[in-house]
């Protein structure tokens, strides 16, 4: 009785030693944080999604206060966030920049890539191409898995089931980053949402020679050099058998979508009979 006795006073003594210890070392590191910190991270969306360029919300909460100023500094998750925090640290608000947003490279929908192969393992688009296999002949296309869908903290991205292919809500996208970078063939591309919602892309990104990217995908891009002639901005690239269309150059004018032979190429608006048919 009396070892059970002098254990319960060694643990309780024990305790108390640790609590003390703890007490006074967390006095003697402890560090005050500005309050206006915590009023800053209120204003943010709190998904510590990282598209800021910080580790998360408190991270990017601390350096606009540290820096008294939000020049070069944007939070994609929350719409007016900046103007809130440039009233709460009493400065100007930085310049609005136009949002991004992703973007598919792939346009193989079942219909256009049907699948040739059957698929029993894990459904995750890492370990199907870590394995090297894949239910369609192109081993550049979408894998349509969704582990895009899962990463995405803001819901703005689900699996099409008729096309096999997962589809962007633009009006929830932040620009995070996350999906892009989930993606384990680089298939998800951040560009900029365009004036007045305009975006044209190539939605491929086959290599192999047009013939060859053709039989493995109805809308492969060919390479065939059309859409480079018909801009006439020299927004487009061609290299390795795969256009490319420079975002920065591109004035959304959608003279290339009429011109490709695959539909390769999309965009977010009507291109006009006229053009199509040039």
């Amino acid at each position: 009785m009396q070892i059970v006795l002098y254990t319960v006073i060694l643990i309780v003594a024990l305790g108390l030693a640790g609590a003390v210890l703890l007490y006074f070392t967390s006095r003697k590191f402890h560090v005050d944080e500005d309050p206006r910190i915590e009023e800053v991270e209120s204003c943010l969306a709190g998904a510590n999604c990282g598209g800021c360029g910080f580790s998360g919300c408190h991270a990017f909460a601390a350096e606009c206060v540290r820096r008294g100023s939000l020049e070069g500094l944007h939070c994609p998750g929350s719409p007016g966030a900046m103007e809130r925090i440039a009233g709460i640290l009493g400065c100007t608000p930085a310049a609005e920049t136009m949002r991004n947003i992703a973007v598919l490279r792939c346009n193989g929908s079942c219909e256009a890539r049907p699948r040739i192969y059957s698929y029993d393992g894990a459904m995750s688009c890492a370990v199907m191409d870590a394995t090297g296999v894949g239910t369609g002949a192109c081993s550049y296309g979408c894998l349509g898995c969704g582990d895009c869908v899962a990463v995405c903290p803001f819901d703005a991205i689900h699996l099409n089931f008729e096309t096999g292919l997962p589809e962007v809500d633009p009006d929830k996208c932040t620009a995070c980053g996350r999906c892009t970078a989930e993606c384990p063939r680089h298939l998800l591309e951040l560009r900029p949402a365009g004036r007045r919602d305009r975006r044209v892309w190539v939605a491929c990104a086959n290599r192999d020679r047009g013939a060859v990217a053709r039989k493995a995908c109805k809308a492969a891009c060919i390479g065939c050099g059309k859409c480079a002639k018909a801009c006439a901005f020299g927004a487009i690239d061609i290299s390795d058998n795969l256009s490319y269309i420079d975002p920065a150059a591109c004035r959304t004018c959608g003279k290339c979508v009429g011109q490709c032979p695959t539909g390769a190429i999309l965009a977010t608006f009507t291109i006009p009979t006229q053009q199509s048919n040039a």
